[in-house]
């Protein structure tokens, strides 16, 4: 599934979420979101049976920054209306991935043919829906202005496990200058439904990350001799749990490649 990193990210074309959503459906438009309709809320996916439901809403209370909730569907349900009125959970994500008891078993363009009557879709805040405000405030993002996707690493930091659901904290990575990271967890503290402050700053190995050129998700990016690398909780935290936990049966977003809401991030909760 290609991820067109290599050419500059063409946001400009899609500046509405509907637009964004029938790209994907049709097929116009197989890339990560980061940089698309900027000014919409962008949203993780955690789709899993019935059963599962409870205990996952459990560890996404216990886990507010990688799990903020945004949005959850009746079983079954393909469309989440509080989140876009023609919004089709089955099509309209670029990529999807499916695991079985802990292994990835596919990497799929729309769920038609995986889709069941007792699954539950939980749609997580995202990352990608701070980068515009802090674009806006001048912080110059790398990984958006060359077009790929961010990068994204496990950490040693374990999450609060609910039921089954266990597993390391996954973080996304944003290099900038000391002045610029101050303002940056300034801005993202104000928004916890899309993962809020920064959970670390400065040196990746005191949380577990070895290789800063190697992210487990996404594309690496430099990081100049006057930048520090930035963290944030990130959405993907739940394809490490459902790995670590060997849930029977889960499905998720491809990392990097979001569900577009109607949302505005303008409208989000502020603190």
């Amino acid at each position: 599934m290609s991820e067109q990193t290599d050419a500059p990210h063409p946001a400009t074309a899609f500046e509405d979420a509907r637009a964004v959503r029938r790209a994907i459906r049709s097929g116009e438009w197989r890339g990560h979101t980061s940089g698309l309709a900027p000014a919409h809320v962008q949203g993780n996916l955690m789709i899993l049976p019935a059963a599962l439901a409870p205990d996952f809403q459990r560890f996404c209370q216990q886990n507010p920054k990688p799990c903020p909730v945004i949005g959850v569907s009746q079983p079954g349900a393909r469309d989440l209306p509080i989140l876009g009125a023609d919004l089709d959970i089955t099509t309209d994500v670029p990529g999807y991935r499916i695991y079985e008891r802990g292994e990835m078993v596919a990497e799929v363009a729309d769920l038609r043919d995986h889709w069941r009557d007792d699954l539950v879709t939980f749609v997580l805040g995202c990352s990608f829906s701070f980068e515009a405000a802090l674009i806006e405030a001048g912080i110059p993002l790398r990984h958006v202005a060359q077009g790929r996707n961010v990068a994204m690493y496990r950490t040693s930091i374990e999450t609060i496990p609910a039921g089954p659901f266990h597993g390391p904290l996954v973080v996304s990575m944003r290099p900038m200058k000391a002045a610029d990271a101050i303002k940056a967890v300034q801005i993202t503290a104000r928004v916890p439904a899309v993962h809020g402050a920064p959970v670390h700053l400065g040196d990746p190995s005191l949380i577990g990350i070895r290789d800063i050129a190697k992210p487990d998700f996404g594309d690496p990016v430099a990081i100049e001799p006057d930048e520090i690398p930035v963290f944030w909780a990130c959405g993907v935290t739940p394809q490490a749990v459902a790995m670590a936990a060997r849930l029977p049966l889960c499905i998720t977003h491809s990392p990097g490649f979001m569900l577009v809401t109607d949302l505005l991030n303008r409208d989000l909760p502020f603190v």
